[in-house]
Order: structure tokens, then C-alpha cells, then sequence
């Protein structure tokens, strides 16, 4: 199988044996020394608890990656996938139990700047789109960042539990074919997060949205499907806008 039509696991895993399926999953196109090396690292280093687990990890863990700027902080039982494709800036910590998933044919993967956090639980993914956190991006527990086309998120934006971020992730509903057997990569374009933003808790911006402007709120709960100007505080479902901040330097 190749990397093309690894962007769906269920596919992945069923279409040929078990080792070709998971190396095309898990890392794509490398080499198999790079594969046997990445599982004796993880596979040894994912679950080790404490100071020594942490430090042998962000020392370890760098041949790994695209690339690492500095010094990182890796937490327990952190999933790569692809990890070639994942690009980590100084300062980056990934928490316990989270995924990082930069898998794709032919894209870029994913994109940390300088002090980017990603909470306990949560997955940043791709579906053969990319993902780009600006510097010091503040990622809460349980999120879901999502692509199959472009997201970016704006320097010093915080995003708050539970929420959901898409670009792409739609499905046919005219097309014949089970919606369970699509892939999943439709969308409506690339959705971009500006600079110094709040989304609070469980909010969901969907793949049509577009963009949320720099510095804005938006409220816990909303689903935000239209794009919201900057400095404004939008909430509800769907997100309206119900005030404006004063405006901060352009």
C-alpha cells in the first residue's frame, strides 16, 4: 500500500499484512531502519514515568521528527504518527496521552512554534492536509484539531477543553457510497485562527467557517460555521456576534 491511501486507518489496516499496513499508518514512506528505530525508542521510552522518562524522551525522541528547535517536553504515552512530517519549535510540550498525526501523501504534516502546549488527551491530525500553531499556542485537555486542507492558528491563542476545529472532515450527501466508507477530506477551504484569540470550552468551528479574526472571544459552547471579524466576542449556536473589544494593534 502507499502513503495515498493511508489517510484512512480503517483502510490502512485492512488492506494488506499486518506490518506493511501498520508502517504505512504509523510513519508512510521511510525507511525500515527508520521504522525499527522509532518502535525500540517508543517502545521503551512512551510509558516511562517521571524525570528520567521526560529526559530521555526530549533527547531521544529528536531523531524522530522533522525537526526540533530546542528543547521539548514529551509526556507519557504520546502517540506519533508520521512523525518525519512533525516539526517542533523550542519549548514545545506535548502531555500526557495525546496524539500527534501528520499523515498524508503529499503534504507538509504539522507545524509547532516556540512554546506551544498540547493538553493531556487531546489529537492534532492530519488527513493529507496541514496543521501550523503559532508561537506560544495554548491547546487544552481532550481538543481535536483536525485536516485535510490548511488550519492555522494565530501566535498566543488559547484553546480551551474539550473543543473541536475542523478543516475539511465533511461528507458527500448526495454520493451514492455509505457515508461510514468516505474518507472524510472534503472541504470548504482552509480555516485559519488569529492571533491572541479565546476559544472557551467545547467550542466547535467547522470546516465552512473560514477564518476567526485576531483577538476575539469565542463563548463556551458555541459552534462557530461563518467567519467571525476580529475583536469580536461571539457565542451561541450557531456563533453570533454579540460585542466588540477595543481594538488591538494591527
Amino acid at each position: 500500500m502507499t502513503e495515498q491511501h493511508a489517510t484512512k486507518v480503517k483502510d490502512a489496516l485492512q488492506s494488506q499484512s499486518a506490518f506493511a499496513a501498520y508502517r504505512a499508518l504509523m510513519y508512510g514512506d521511510t525507511s525500515l531502519g527508520y521504522v525499527i528505530r522509532a518502535e525500540l525508542l517508543q517502545s521503551c521510552l512512551s510509558g516511562m514515568a517521571g524525570a528520567a522518562g521526560i529526559f530521555l524522551r526530549s533527547k531521544l525522541y529528536k531523531s524522530l521528527f522533522g525537526s526540533i528547535e530546542g528543547k521539548v517536553i514529551i509526556g507519557r504515552n504520546v502517540v506519533l504518527r508520521h512523525p518525519r512530517k512533525i516539526r517542533l519549535g523550542a519549548g514545545v510540550i506535548l502531555d500526557d496521552n495525546c496524539m500527534v498525526d501528520a499523515k498524508g501523501q503529499n503534504n507538509k504534516g504539522i507545524t509547532f512554534g516556540d512554546g506551544v502546549f498540547i493538553g493531556r488527551n487531546s489529537i492534532v491530525y492530519c488527513k493529507n492536509g496541514n496543521i501550523t500553531l503559532g508561537e506560544r499556542v495554548s491547546v487544552s485537555s481532550s481538543c481535536t484539531l483536525f485536516s485535510s486542507n490548511e488550519l492555522t492558528i494565530g501566535d498566543g491563542t488559547l484553546i480551551g477543553a474539550y473543543s473541536y476545529l475542523l478543516s475539511g472532515g465533511e461528507y458527500d450527501i448526495i454520493a451514492p457510497t455509505p457515508f461510514a466508507e468516505q474518507d472524510g477530506m472534503k472541504t470548504a477551504g482552509p480555516l485559519t485562527i488569529g492571533n491572541n484569540c479565546w476559544l472557551g470550552t467545547r467550542v466547535t468551528v467547522l470546516d465552512a467557517t473560514g477564518s476567526i479574526g485576531d483577538h476575539c472571544v469565542i463563548g463556551a459552547g458555541a459552534v462557530v460555521t461563518k467567519p467571525v471579524p476580529r475583536d469580536s466576542v461571539a457565542a451561541g449556536v450557531p456563533a453570533r456576534i454579540v460585542n466588540q473589544l477595543d481594538q488591538t494593534p494591527h
